[in-house]
């Protein structure tokens, strides 16, 4: 079927939300505006949908959720009976109406909906489908992405993010439905009457607060240590349940972000909401000016990833980035656990393949074992299932992955920002207790175990000429792979979709056991490397630097040396 039947069809059936038809007319001559909506279905990848809010195939509206919802919910009544599912949202455009849509799809099916009555992060999600023992979860939202996106993640009966296996089982239900007539639904008001629909109550939320509150290690110390912090949730979920757990740990001087404090989808003071970039802070950086505190926190929209900025010495504020703060708090909780006698047997720390490898050198500081999983917290959560399929789930102790995603406990099986935010402040308390500024913690673990510069660089390819660009560079780069970069030699060259880790030196070749991914991997001399992949949920392809040198100048030298090659090839 041609771009213009579809929209023909579209026309016709898309009655359900106005400023969809209003879209559609108003593009009725513009023959690429058309194409780009219809040239394609959204694609459900391994979490789900993220795209671009609008009318179309290729756009998030109520259509392509409750299409992808019926796919689901196929999927959790032929795995099993009479299954429930927890949902929530965050503060994005639609995300209230897509999480509806999404329950009257869930209720039409006959599976029982358990959703929130207010937005809520994404870990609060992921605990409810633990607490309330549900079969599956969806969480509405594209987590940092700009305004104009919107997105929809699947969980499973464990509370981490769908299963390869699921995900390939919803996707081959989904391509089955037609989106106007083979989906399912009934009145969101009418099921809440007969009891199909119910809202989470307060109970619930407490309960998080006190896991969060559990993995405290010495919150004790929070109330008289005197730190002060500037607080945003850059209009997303974390404004209620960061602030409470910063007040039940002590943290009282906490100075909020009033321009980013309430839910806001269009993000008017932060247009990429995005706690990575110092754009997104901007604004907490003009507060600290201001109120001159020892630490910035800033959460995203659905409060699962925090950003940190500390005073520099000269007057500014320095960002950390997720890496760094990541190793600082693993080597904050191994430090202290082992002085409280509460560190585990044979205790295990979970990091994907994109982490500073600085971990492998602090897991051997402290006896523990380092996992390495695939990009995607998800995988983080995995390990920690089969954990717990062991009775081991005691052993772990952190889980972080570049991207400022944390999680100290097992409660969850996503990262938390709540948990995260608690767990950087105590730390900066515990510091500052001992005379220590978080950057000079941050310099002393340079000076211990060396300096691991890394940066991601992302390329953005939009449209339908950008994804095959994108399919021809990858093609490219693992037909042909460098032998040097930036004038170092690849000493070994990791393909994780063939599964094959070829040690170039030598010339022999292993076998990867992770599961297959579209992610290549270049290994310099002398420790520093290149990681590339496309992104799971955006038209970007990420490259992954680290330069491992003896000093930071050396290391930000090396590391413009690295992408610049790099630049040139996806020019």
């Amino acid at each position: 079927m041609t771009e213009i039947e579809l929209y023909n069809i579209w026309l016709q059936n898309a009655t359900q939300d106005p400023d969809l038809q209003t879209e559609l007319k108003n593009i009725q001559n513009d023959t690429d505006a058309i194409r780009d909506r219809f040239y394609r279905d959204l694609e459900f990848g391994t979490g789900g949908l993220r795209g671009v809010i609008g009318a179309g195939t290729n756009r998030m509206n109520v259509y392509t959720v409750k299409r992808a919802t019926q796919g689901f919910a196929d999927y959790l009544n032929q795995e099993y009976s009479n299954p429930s599912v927890a949902v929530s949202f965050d503060s994005r455009i639609k995300s209230d109406v897509f999480s509806k849509a999404a329950a009257e799809v869930l209720a039409a099916n006959g599976i029982k909906v358990h959703i929130y009555t207010e937005l809520m992060p994404t870990p609060c999600l992921s605990f409810a489908v633990r607490e309330l023992h549900c079969q599956g979860g969806i969480m509405v939202t594209a987590s940092h992405n700009p305004a104009k996106y919107n997105g929809y993640k699947v969980y499973g009966d464990d509370g981490c993010q769908i299963t390869l296996r699921g995900a390939e089982i919803i996707l081959d239900k989904i391509n089955s439905l037609d989106i106007f007539s083979d989906v399912k639904s009934s009145s969101f008001d009418e099921e809440v009457a007969k009891g199909n629909i119910c809202f989470i109550g307060q109970e619930v939320i407490d309960a998080f607060y006190e896991k969060v509150l559990a993995e405290g290690i010495n919150t004790e110390l929070c109330a008289a240590s005197g730190l002060k912090v500037v607080y945003t949730p850059l209009n997303g979920t974390g404004n209620k349940p960061v602030r409470e757990i910063l007040s039940r740990i002590g943290i009282s001087n906490v100075t909020i972000v009033k321009e980013q404090e309430n839910p806001d989808g269009n993000f008017p003071t932060c247009p990429y909401p995005n706690p990575e970039i110092r754009e997104a802070l901007e604004v907490g950086l003009k507060y600290c000016q201001e109120v001159q505190p020892d630490l910035l926190l800033a959460t995203d929209p659905d409060c699962d990833r925090v950003g940190i900025a500390v005073p520099d010495g000269n007057g500014g504020y320095a960002l950390f980035s997720g890496n760094e703060v990541g190793a600082m708090l693993l080597e904050y909780i191994c430090q202290q656990r082992i002085k409280n006698n509460t560190m585990p047997e044979n205790p295990v720390t979970i990091k994907t393949i994109v982490t500073t490898d600085i971990v492998n050198l602090i897991g051997q500081e402290y006896g523990v074992e380092v996992i390495d999983v695939l990009t995607g917290f998800k995988f983080i959560g995995e390990q920690i299932k089969m954990l717990e399929d062991k009775h081991q789930e005691n052993r772990y102790i952190f889980g972080f992955e570049e991207s400022y995603g944390y999680l100290s406990g097992t409660y969850v099986r996503d990262k938390d920002a709540v948990n995260a935010s608690m767990l950087i402040c105590e730390m900066a308390a515990y510091y500052r207790t001992q005379g220590i500024t978080l950057l000079q913690a941050r310099e002393n673990m340079y000076k211990k175990y060396g300096v691991f510069y890394q940066t991601l660089h992302s390329f953005t390819f939009e449209g339908e000429s950008g994804m095959n660009r994108m399919n021809d560079i990858m093609n490219t780069l693992r037909n042909n792979p460098p032998s040097e970069i930036a004038g170092i030699k690849v000493v070994r060259f990791d393909d994780y979709k063939t599964s094959i880790s070829r040690d170039t030196e030598a010339g022999t070749e292993s076998a990867i056991s992770l599961p297959k991914s579209n992610v290549l991997a270049f290994f310099l001399d002398g420790g520093s490397k290149v990681i590339v992949r496309p992104s799971g949920t955006e038209p970007k392809i990420k490259t992954y630097f680290t330069s491992k040198m003896p000093t930071h100048e050396e290391a930000e030298q090396l590391e413009a040396k690295l992408a610049g090659d790099f630049t040139k090839i996806f020019e």
